[in-house]
């Protein structure tokens, strides 16, 4: 059980590795429009400041801000984003997220 436990874990990992390479060539990409650039920004800056806008102290209440607000901001910013881009670095840099980049229909 504790094999498997953190053989899921190791692929979160890299899962999350994979992602953030491919939003960072994203965010580097000059054809990406500066609003998905700076929701982008924003999101990685909520996620990484010190103070939410609900106090985490809050049971429940206060995570859900940040399990809402920066996957919402995420999303709306790949929505932006051009399709030939985010398939081009799919390609590039993380094939293995092409069937799961958010805001793709």
């Amino acid at each position: 059980m504790w094999g498997e436990t953190k053989a899921r874990f190791a692929e979160l990992g890299a899962q999350l590795g994979r992602r953030v390479a491919y939003y960072r060539a994203i965010y580097r990409d000059p054809r990406t429009p500066w609003l998905a650039r700076a929701l982008l920004w924003v999101a990685v800056g909520y996620a990484l400041l010190p103070f939410d806008l609900i106090p985490d102290f809050l049971p429940v209440v206060g995570h859900l801000d940040d399990l809402l607000l920066i996957p919402a901001l995420v999303l709306l910013a790949m929505k932006m984003v051009p399709p030939e881009v985010m398939e081009e670095h799919c390609w590039r840099l993380a094939p293995a997220v092409l069937e799961n980049v958010p805001g793709r229909d």
